[in-house]
């Protein structure tokens, strides 16, 4: 008798290499993880935000830089645009008259000044370098004042020299000049801003307690 061959097995497929999970770890400064891990909760404490989306952040930071000699000398221009970039990290953009100003000598749309306008990490990190390093090079410096709020809780102040910032080299500026400097925040009020600042490490002077003087009886 014939012998029945057995049918040969197909050969067990091969299991595919597990695929490797991929970390992407995102960076964020320093100064916006202390933001939530620190300042979120000392702002709720203080003013008993019954929500977290209800504190106060820094929305952003400009920086303005006046250029009165850029009518008559274009390298002052171009001097200027260079050093706010290197100050900010991101290139600011030319401000133009809007109109004639005789007592000046200024035309409509003549350059008078740069700007620059800073949001999420690259402002984080501008305030960082602003608060550790630059304002603590300033000539004199006795802390910020507390009377520069608007009234909405934006903050305002100016800088005499741009010489503070280590990202200027002062053998190669054309003049010494100051800029601007206005911090915006969703607080609705000033008090609101001044601490949430003074949390950042902003250099705020105190501000003088009010006294109730009692009338004699």
């Amino acid at each position: 008798m014939a012998e029945t061959k057995k049918p040969k097995k197909a050969p067990a497929k091969k299991k595919a290499p597990a695929k490797k999970k991929v970390v992407v770890t995102v960076y964020s400064p320093s100064l916006r993880t202390f933001y939530k891990d620190t300042i979120v909760s000392a702002m709720s404490e203080k003013f008993n935000y019954g929500n977290v989306m209800k504190v106060p952040v820094i929305t952003s930071i400009s920086l303005n830089m006046g250029l009165g000699d850029a009518k008559t000398n274009s390298k002052y221009l171009e001097s200027a645009i260079e050093e706010l970039t290197l100050i900010s990290g991101q290139k600011p953009i030319v401000t133009k008259a809007k109109k004639d100003i005789s007592n000046f000598k200024i035309r409509k749309g003549w350059p008078v000044g740069c700007k620059v306008t800073l949001r999420s990490n690259m402002m984080y990190e501008f305030l960082e370098r602003l608060i550790s390093i630059a304002l603590p090079r300033t000539r004199d410096f006795r802390g910020l004042s507390f009377k520069s709020f608007d009234g909405r809780g934006n903050y305002n102040f100016g800088i005499k020299e741009q010489i503070i910032f280590t990202e200027i080299n002062y053998d190669r500026i054309e003049s010494i000049r100051g800029l601007n400097v206005t911090i915006t925040t969703s607080a609705k009020s000033d008090d609101e801003a001044y601490e949430l600042l003074k949390l950042f490490g902003l250099p705020l002077r105190d501000k003088p307690v009010k006294q109730e003087v009692e009338e004699a009886a």
